[in-house]
């Protein structure tokens, strides 16, 4: 499989693919998501790709989706939506601010449970996260997915110490270049 950014206009023709890799890996623990979230995925998707500084990576490999990751620019009026809101909570405004409005933010990387193992996540997330605005990018994902935080240790990046409330137990996680993330 080789991995290659993709224009947002062409991703509907690889939602089938997407759509099951959602499918595949959100179902799993700790996410627990029914299947049918990758038919969200896909609808929200469409609508994430317009955002300002959208970028998408596909592995691909015989006409299959292996995996994909897609990233945005955190708008500077930080939103409140989705867990964003508790986000801002947990950091305050100054965290906020400095370190994620104006970042890149890695909203989804998944690789299909029978791509793993290839290198395939990382360059994903390389291939998403290359173009970061002085290398400021971060994401979120919950405490309870262990092979993801160890994932995301390996490539590099950092746990901020500061826990986000709410059910889905989320930490931020700031890429390997982010200033604040520097020794």
């Amino acid at each position: 499989m080789r991995v290659r950014l993709v224009e947002g206009a062409s991703l509907p023709s690889y939602a089938d693919g997407i759509r099951q890799v959602y499918a595949d890996v959100f179902s799993e623990p700790p996410w627990n998501e029914d299947p049918s979230a990758g038919d969200r995925y896909v609808e929200r998707l469409a609508a994430d790709a317009a955002r300002p500084g959208f970028t998408a990576a596909l592995a691909l490999g015989g006409g299959t989706v292996g995996g994909f990751a897609t990233a945005w620019t955190t708008p500077d009026v930080f939103p409140s939506g989705r867990s964003y809101g508790h986000v801002a909570e947990a950091l305050g405004p100054g965290r906020v601010e400095g370190w994620l409005s104006g970042a890149l933010e890695v909203d989804e990387l998944a690789v299909s449970p029978d791509a793993r193992g290839a290198g395939l996540g990382s360059a994903l997330l390389s291939a998403v996260t290359e173009a970061a605005p002085d290398g400021r990018c971060w994401l979120l994902t919950s405490v309870r997915a262990e092979a993801t935080l160890r994932f995301y240790r390996r490539a590099g990046w950092h746990q901020v110490p500061v826990s986000v409330p709410g059910r889905a137990g989320l930490v931020v996680l700031l890429g390997p270049g982010h200033p604040a993330a520097r020794p």
